[in-house]
């Protein structure tokens, strides 16, 4: 059977692994701001990427020849936030597993 740690350790995966969107692993370790952090920050990711459109969609609908194509700049802020949140969740996994490693 597991230990205390390494239930600990498996169940803050699951979260982490179900519910980083959500902050749901940051909830269970009693992290309210970071969880609520977590939420809004995901939250201005997905809604700058999807609902600006900047991801240059559209700009692609209305031109026929892709060589005038030229996407909205504006792209780099929610690819660089998302690349960030996606680094900070790795080692977050990294981290639960060392932790379920060395748990005595």
């Amino acid at each position: 059977m597991l230990r205390n740690q390494e239930k600990n350790s498996v169940v803050r995966g699951i979260f982490l692994i179900l519910g980083w969107g959500l902050g749901l692993d940051r909830f269970y370790e009693g992290d309210k701001k970071g969880g609520f952090l977590s939420i809004i920050g995901w939250s201005i990711t997905f809604y700058s990427f999807i609902f600006l459109k900047c991801s240059g969609y559209e700009y692609v609908e209305g031109v026929k020849n892709y060589s005038d194509y030229s996407p909205n700049p504006l792209i780099v802020l929610p690819l660089l936030a998302g690349a960030y949140g996606g680094f900070l969740i790795i080692k977050k996994a990294f981290r639960l597993a060392k932790q379920f490693e060395n748990a005595e």
